[in-house]
C-alpha cells in the first residue's frame, strides 16, 4: 500500500498516463540486473543518505514530501512572479522519483547505523533510477530532471526550468534538514555535555525550538522530557545519545 501522503502528492500530478506510471513504479521499487531481482528497504524505513541529511529511518519519505513542497512553491514564484511556464507535473514527478531508488543502496548495520548494500557498492542510486526510468519507458524530459538533480555536482546539469526547479529544492531541503540537526546536536553538546548520535528531522526541530523560546533552562527541562519518553516507548525506541 503507498504511504497516503505520498499518494496525495502522486494524484497531484495532472496526466492521467504519467500518474498512473509513477504510481506503479512506487509500487514496484525493484530492479532487475542479468536475471537477478534486487529490492531493498521499505520506502517508509530508508533514510535518504547515510551520513550527509534525513539519514535516519523514514527520511527518504520526508526528504520527498518535503522537496516536493519547496519545488511547488518555487513553481509558484516562476509563474506568479516571473510569469514563466512551469509543468508541474514534471516536477513533482522528478521529485518523486529522484531518490526513489536508494532504499536498494543501503542495509541497516547491527549498530542501527546504515552501510551500502551489495548492489550500491557497485551502482550508485543515480544510475539505476535513470537506466530504470529508460527501461519503463519513461518521457525524456522526465529522465532529463532526475540525471541533472545533482546539479554542478552531477554529470549532467539542468537544462530545463522543471530539471531547475528540482535541482534547487533537493539542494534546498537537504541543507535544511543537514543544517537543523547539526544545530540540535551542538545545543545538546553544550546543555549537557553529551553527544547524541542519532537525531531525526523532528527531535531537532523541537530542540531549537525550545532553546529559542526558553533559553538553556528550558532546553534541558526539554531534553529531560525527550529521556523519559524514550525510557516510557521502552526497548522500541533507542535513546539517541553516547555518554
Amino acid at each position: 500500500m503507498l504511504n497516503p501522503r505520498l499518494r496525495k502528492i502522486v494524484n497531484k500530478i495532472r496526466d492521467e498516463t504519467l500518474r498512473r506510471k509513477v504510481s506503479e513504479f512506487l509500487n514496484d521499487l525493484s530492479v532487475k540486473i542479468h536475471g537477478e531481482t534486487y529490492i531493498g528497504l521499505p520506502l517508509e524505513e530508508s533514510p535518504a543518505a547515510k551520513f550527509r541529511h534525513h539519514s535516519y529511518s523514514g527520511g527518504l519519505l520526508e526528504h520527498i514530501l518535503s522537496t516536493t513542497n519547496i519545488a511547488l512553491a518555487i513553481c509558484n514564484s516562476v509563474e506568479k512572479i516571473y510569469t514563466g511556464k512551469v509543468n508541474r507535473d514534471l516536477v513533482i514527478s522528478g521529485v518523486i522519483l529522484h531518490d526513489i531508488l536508494k532504499p536498494l543502496t543501503y542495509v541497516v548495520k547491527e549498530n542501527g547505523a546504515y552501510r551500502d548494500s551489495p548492489l550500491g557498492e557497485k551502482a550508485d542510486h543515480l544510475a539505476l533510477i535513470v537506466s530504470e526510468l529508460i527501461r519503463r519507458d519513461f518521457p525524456l524530459d522526465l529522465i532529463h530532471i532526475v540525471a541533472a538533480h545533482h546539479g554542478e555536482a552531477g554529470s549532467i546539469t539542468p537544462k530545463t526550468v522543471e530539471a531547475l526547479i528540482c535541482h534547487l529544492a533537493d539542494a534546498a531541503d537537504s541543507q535544511l534538514n543537514s543544517e537543523v540537526i547539526r544545530a540540535a546536536g551542538y545545543l545538546v553538546r553544550e546543555a549537557t555535555g553529551e553527544i547524541w548520535e542519532k537525531i531525526d528531522s523532528e527531535t531537532a526541530f523541537k530542540i531549537v525550538h525550545s532553546k529559542a523560546i526558553g533559553g538553556w533552562s528550558g532546553l534541558r527541562e526539554t531534553i529531560k522530557k525527550m529521556r523519559q519518553n524514550y525510557k516510557n516507548k521502552g526497548s522500541s525506541e533507542e535513546e539517541p545519545m553516547k555518554e
